[in-house]
């Protein structure tokens, strides 16, 4: 009975391995003001392609996402967007195209993170599952809908620390300029109290000659 048991646990346990090392690549462009950044990725048919983008610094904090497929097939297209997520199934094999575009501003470069996010490529055993195929199946199915749901709590975890930094930056930024006029007005009510004791002082003092 034990061997029985310890047989799907470490079936359980290899496909949680496998599944968990689902090819996540994250970077970090910045996409310089009337320029465009793309970048390429050789996907399997069948296979889930997923991108998720934020705009961390730059101007209003937007940009335009182009998706395309093989054949230049637009899969998405969008303009001045913060931040989104998209997730497709490649119809076919070939070569995927994602690029940021930051033609519409005038002098400010965007910068941007992103990941992109393939998942196995399905295979299926030849003829007709049996019923214990059919229940590795459905299991490596439950597996994979985790390790996609664990995947997109970590993006979500990157992304609230990257906006958590920028706010806090954005903050101590108000924060110092605030001072700094603070500062400025009490200098400059210093020098108006000083320049009219003395216009005064001085009025007095042209009065009493006359």
């Amino acid at each position: 009975m034990e061997l029985t048991l310890a047989k799907p646990a470490l079936t359980l346990c290899g496909f949680l391995i496998i599944m968990l090392a689902t090819t996540t690549r994250a970077f970090i462009v910045n996409v310089d003001a009337h320029n465009e950044e793309c970048f390429f990725e050789n996907v399997e048919g069948g296979t889930k392609f997923g991108v998720t983008f934020e705009v961390i610094d730059g101007g209003f904090l937007d940009v335009d996402i182009k998706i395309t497929g093989p054949e230049q097939h637009v899969m998405h297209e969008s303009e001045k967007e913060s931040s989104g997520k998209f997730t497709f199934v490649a119809p076919t094999k070939g070569v995927y195209t994602v690029c940021f575009n930051n033609e519409r501003s005038s002098m400010t470069p965007k910068m941007v993170m992103f990941s992109i996010e393939l998942g196995d490529t399905p295979v299926r055993a030849p003829g007709a599952p049996g019923q214990e195929e059919v229940g590795h199946t459905k299991l490596e199915d439950m597996i994979r809908e985790l390790s996609g749901t664990l995947t997109s709590v970590k993006h979500e975890q990157e992304y609230m620390h990257v906006r958590d930094k920028i706010h806090r930056s954005v903050n101590e930024s108000t924060n110092s300029r605030v001072v700094l006029w603070s500062t400025f007005e009490a200098l400059v009510l210093v020098l108006m109290t000083v320049g009219q004791v003395y216009y005064l002082k001085r009025f007095f003092e042209v009065k009493r000659v006359v």
